[in-house]
């Protein structure tokens, strides 16, 4: 049955919108504070090519060993303490961050270190001997500029005395040049990135001054509010009641003629809980198609930036509520005609409402559309370290952001890569990251949920990032403009091995007849969501040596004193290599400590043990008997890292009463061992025919 008769009749025209009561930004005679801000905050803003033009940069503290793919150092990790040079001036030492020549503007501005906060951060514009702006270390955000959240937001998990993630969106434009530089006695661990837009000679910028801010006082305030209240401006809504969408059905939804924009889409899908929501949400295609070329293939969870199910998203372009709300802000436009539809590629029916606004859109020469495209890969190993690629844009447009929804199987940080971003052709990128987490606005992940207006992480399933993370990131005056083409990378690198499922979102404006390199993947995004449980569980069966008697399964039928044995999982330390992803893990404190254990064995001939054993920097060495007859040799559990121990032959014996007893004892430490040096890991034992 087809709603598509009541579906377009929620698409009303209505007037061009206003913001919080801001004006939209008007293309005057100079670039400013004031006319940044209020582009800052006009949604339709990013949908038109820039006037005046500009290239957006990135300067950052990424490992100078980065040269290029094809040479050592491309995955290199010190990103800290990088600088471009030091400075020696009226006596005292500066770390140049940034130098750049004008016209141009800072409009992003990240910044993070370890618990030391000393240091002077300090910004020359124009050439000027002494900085417009000067403030000690991490005052930035709380000193005396005052600005407050979310034009200089500080992750919710910063403390003073600790580690977080910091962001300053206020502009400062210049009109000559711009430096940067960090001044602090010793040394500590110092990273950054600073986002900046250069302007074609004989742009007319007005460079920052202390005036001009406090001039834009009454501004600014305004900006933070509407920031965090992502308000939509008037609208003349209509809606549909709650419909079922067939599975394998599409319901189309058309939108009144050309020129126009959808300016605000809210879809709110009705499910029975979290995992009927994610399998609903994920296999629910948002598609779009404006002026007869296709713009938007995403699952609709992905495309509102929730990632994998309903997790809450506060942001100026998108809002997900837990009841089922979702709302999109991105401003849409098309000259003649364009098509919204929802396609349920579900074995089960998806139940829904829809709502939206259409506005009046003067398309001229700057006009684009709107892009979102969903890019899913699975079964992701790293290592090896590599760069994996969110999508390659062919035409000429604006990039404006991102979602990453990742499922992690292991226990450990898998975002140490930085991410890579090559415009119009590049060799290397113009941004160049020092994180994933650097990039999302945070840093020293793991870290708590935290929503902001331009980034966030909406959901993060364990302290450890184990299970499903999503990350999302919308550009605003720090929108990446590319005349032929646009590459986006982010390296694969973590901490532990592991195996990732990653999904990424990405958002753009561009003129007609631009391509991306991501289909549609249908398959893809009716793939079942991967469970943590079931991941273990999988991890489990496929790591279980053949034939393996797990050892932490075994009876402890003796030990010599009062020490901790039991199991221990080993996915942190690369599950993969011990059978079943456990061991038993004997925490002896003394030489002679013993546990005695029974392997169970079903047949009552004679059978060749051998033990699957774990070394470590404070793991013993071990002397064994079987049924009370001593074992030939012993078994140095010592070795710098935590990994598998070569397999030892126990020897061949003869089982009694169906099993055989397993004594292990203390016999001594390796020299090199450090620690409580007596402890010791069994993983597994294995029966074989003499």
């Amino acid at each position: 049955m087809s709603h598509s008769r009541t579906v377009r009749a929620c698409f009303k025209l209505t007037a061009v919108l206003m913001v919080g009561g801001l004006p939209a930004a008007q293309a005057g005679p100079a670039v400013s504070l004031d006319s940044l801000l209020g582009e800052m905050v006009d949604y339709a803003a990013p949908a038109r090519w820039p006037q005046p033009e500009f290239t957006c940069r990135q300067a950052s503290s990424y490992d100078r060993a980065k040269v290029a793919p094809d040479q050592p150092g491309w995955f290199a990790n010190s990103d800290q303490n990088q600088f471009i040079r030091t400075e020696s001036f009226q006596g005292r030492s500066e770390k140049v961050m940034l130098d750049a020549d004008g016209p141009g503007c800072i409009v992003r501005f990240w910044l993070t270190t370890d618990k030391n906060k000393q240091g002077t951060l300090r910004i020359y514009l124009d050439g000027a001997a002494e900085p417009a702006l000067i403030f000690p270390a991490y005052d930035l955000l709380s000193g005396d500029l005052g600005i407050g959240p979310p034009l200089a937001q500080p992750h919710p998990d910063y403390q003073p005395d600790g580690n977080g993630g910091n962001n300053l969106y206020l502009p400062i434009p210049y009109a000559r040049h711009c430096k940067v530089t960090w001044q602090e006695a010793g040394s500590s661990s110092r990273f950054y990135q600073i986002n900046y837009r250069s302007y074609p000679p004989g742009t007319e910028v007005r460079t920052f001054t202390r005036n001009a801010l406090a001039a834009a006082r009454p501004p600014i305030e305004g900006v933070n509010k509407t920031l965090q209240a992502a308000s939509d401006g008037p609208t003349d809504q209509g809606g549909t009641m709650p419909m079922d969408l067939a599975a394998g059905g599409t319901h189309p939804l058309d939108l009144p003629p050309g020129p126009a924009a959808l300016r605000r889409l809210e879809l709110h899908v009705l499910t029975a809980g979290r995992a009927d929501s994610e399998r609903a949400l994920r296999s629910l295609i948002v598609q779009m198609d404006c002026d007869g070329e296709p713009t938007i293939w995403c699952p609709a969870s992905d495309f509102f930036g929730s990632g994998v199910g309903l997790n809450e998203l506060r942001s100026w372009y998108r809002t997900v509520k837990d009841d089922g709300t979702m709302v999109s802000r991105w401003v849409m436009p098309y000259r003649n005609n364009a098509h919204l539809s929802l396609t349920n590629l579900a074995a089960t029916p998806i139940r829904f409402s829809i709502t939206g606004s259409v506005g009046h859109w003067q398309w001229d020469e700057r006009s684009m559309h709107f892009h979102a495209a969903w890019h899913h890969e699975a079964d992701l190993k790293t290592p090896p370290e590599r760069d994996w690629n969110f999508v390659k844009i062919a035409g000429r447009g604006v990039y404006v952001g991102d979602t990453l929804a990742i499922f992690n199987p292991v226990a450990t940080w898998y975002g140490e890569g930085d991410e890579k971003i090559r415009v119009d052709g590049e060799k290397f990128p113009s941004h160049m990251g020092t994180g994933t987490e650097d990039y999302y606005g945070y840093s020293y992940a793991p870290k708590p949920v935290h929503q902001t207006p331009f980034c966030g992480e909406p959901r993060i399933d364990q302290p450890m990032t184990q299970g499903h993370n999503t990350s999302t990131r919308t550009r605003n005056l720090d929108g990446i403009p590319f005349r032929n083409s646009l590459q986006f990378d982010m390296e694969l690198i973590a901490w532990k091995p592991t195996t990732l499922t990653y999904a990424a979102t990405t958002y753009w404006y561009a003129f007609p007849g631009a391509t991306s390199s991501v289909p549609p993947q249908p398959h893809q995004a009716t793939l079942p969501i991967p469970t943590l449980a079931d991941a273990i569980a999988a991890a489990s069966a496929a790591s279980r040596k053949p034939g393996a008697i797990e050892c932490e399964s075994m009876k402890v039928a003796a030990k010599s004193g009062g020490f901790f044995v039991g199991d221990q999982d080993m996915q942190p330390f690369g599950g993969e290599r011990w059978s079943n992803g456990h061991q038993l893990l004997v925490k002896a404190t003394a030489l002679g400590d013993s546990v005695e254990i029974e392997v169970p064995c079903p047949v009552a001939a004679p059978r060749k043990l051998v033990l699957h054993a774990t070394q470590a920097p404070d793991f013993a060495t071990l002397r064994f008997a079987i049924n009370g007859q001593a074992v030939t040799g012993m078994l140095d559990c010592y070795a710098t890292g935590v990994q598998a121990a070569p397999a030892f032959v126990l020897g061949v014996f003869t089982p009694h009463d169906g099993k055989f007893s397993l004594h292990v004892e203390v016999a001594g430490a390796n020299p090199a061992s450090i620690g409580a040096k007596y402890f010791f890991g069994l993983d597994c034992v294995t029966l074989e025919a003499p």
